[in-house]
C-alpha cells in the first residue's frame, strides 16, 4: 500500500484510511503497511507507527495487515517488529537488508532476531535487485525451522528455485512481481504482494478467485488484460511514483506527492498510466480514470 502524502510531503493518515478501505472494499484480504512502496525508507519510526495504527483501526476487523519492519539495519528492524506488535499487525514483512550485502550467516542471525523479537509471524522478502544479495538455498532452510518464519515474497524472478525451495521448506510462497503473479500461482504459490493491484484491484482479485476455483483459462485472461497497466505502472519508473498517479486519477488520494529521493509522476509518465487505466477498462467494462 502507497503512503498518502500531501503536497508538502507530510503523510496524510485520514487518504490512508480511505485508501486501506477502498483496497479492501475492492477485494483485498491483506495490506501491506510501510514497505518499499509505501516509502518505509523515508518515513520516521514514529510516522511507521501512527500509519500502521491508522490503517488497522480502518480496515483491521476487515482484512491481514502485515507492517513493513525490514532495513539494513537489525536493531532498527527488531525495534519496528515490537513496535507492530503492540500497535495489533497480524504479521511482519522483513526484507533481505539492502547496501551492507551481509554473508548468508548474517542472513541467518537478522531473519532469526526478527522472528525472535515478537510472537508475530514472519514474511522474508527475496529480491537480490534491491538488495543486492538473495537469500541462498541453504539459508532458506536453516530459516525454515523458525516457527514464527512463515512466508516467502519473491521477487527474484526464478521460478525453477522458488518450486524447489517450497517444496523443501513447506514456506507459504507470495509472488513480489506484478509480471510474476500468474506463473507464480502456477508454480504452486498461495498469493501475490502487489504495487500495480492498488489500481487495478478489482482485477486482481478476478485472477486470484479463478485461480482459487482452478479456471486458469479466466486467471489467464485477466493476466494478459492486466499487461499494460503493469508495464505502466512496473516498466517505466519506480513503481510508488506511478501507482501514486494512478490512484490519484482515479480520484483514491488526492496527491500523488512523494518523498524526496523520489519525484512525482510527470505529465508523460502520469499520460501513460492514463492510458493504460483506460485500456483496462475497456477490456474490463469498467468506467474509466478521469
Amino acid at each position: 500500500m502507497v503512503t498518502p502524502m500531501r503536497p508538502d510531503g507530510s503523510i496524510d493518515l485520514d487518504a490512508a484510511q480511505r485508501v486501506a478501505t477502498h483496497l479492501v472494499d475492492a477485494g483485498h484480504d491483506g495490506l501491506v503497511v510501510s514497505g518499499t512502496t509505501g516509502e518505509s525508507p523515508t518515513t520516521s519510526a514514529d510516522e511507521k507507527d501512527e500509519l500502521l495504527r491508522a490503517v488497522i483501526e480502518a480496515v483491521g476487523d476487515r482484512c491481514v495487515v502485515i507492517a513493513g519492519a525490514g532495513s539494513n539495519d537489525t536493531a532498527k528492524s527488531v525495534e519496528s517488529v515490537r513496535l507492530a506488535q503492540k500497535a495489533g499487525a497480524d504479521a511482519v514483512l522483513a526484507v533481505t537488508p539492502y547496501y551492507n550485502k551481509p554473508p548468508q550467516a548474517g542472513l541467518v542471525a537478522h531473519f532469526t532476531a526478527l522472528a525472535d523479537a515478537s510472537d508475530l509471524p514472519v514474511m522474508v522478502y527475496d529480491i537480490p535487485g534491491r538488495s543486492g544479495i538473495a537469500i541462498e538455498r541453504e539459508t532458506y532452510l536453516r530459516i525454515a525451522e523458525h516457527d514464527r518464519i512463515t512466508a516467502v515474497k519473491d521477487a527474484r524472478g526464478d521460478l525453477w528455485f522458488a518450486g524447489a525451495i517450497m517444496q523443501e521448506t513447506g514456506l507459504d510462497w507470495y509472488s513480489g512481481d506484478d509480471a510474476m503473479n500468474l506463473p507464480h500461482f502456477v508454480n504452486g504459490a498461495v498469493g501475490f504482494v502487489g504495487v500495480t493491484s492498488q489500481v487495478a484491484p478489482v482485477d486482481y482479485r478476478e485472477m486470484a478467485d479463478a485461480v482459487v476455483a482452478g479456471r486458469w483459462e479466466d486467471a489467464r485472461a485477466v493476466h494478459r488484460r492486466l499487461v499494460p497497466i503493469v508495464d505502466a505502472i512496473m516498466n517505466v519508473t519506480q513503481g510508488a511514483i506511478m501507482a501514486k498517479a494512478g490512484l490519484a486519477l482515479q480520484g483514491v488520494i488526492d496527491s500523488p506527492a512523494v518523498r524526496l529521493p523520489l519525484v512525482p509522476a510527470d505529465d508523460h509518465q502520469t499520460a501513460l498510466v492514463r492510458a493504460a487505466l483506460s485500456q483496462l477498462s475497456a477490456t474490463s467494462e469498467r468506467p474509466a480514470a478521469g
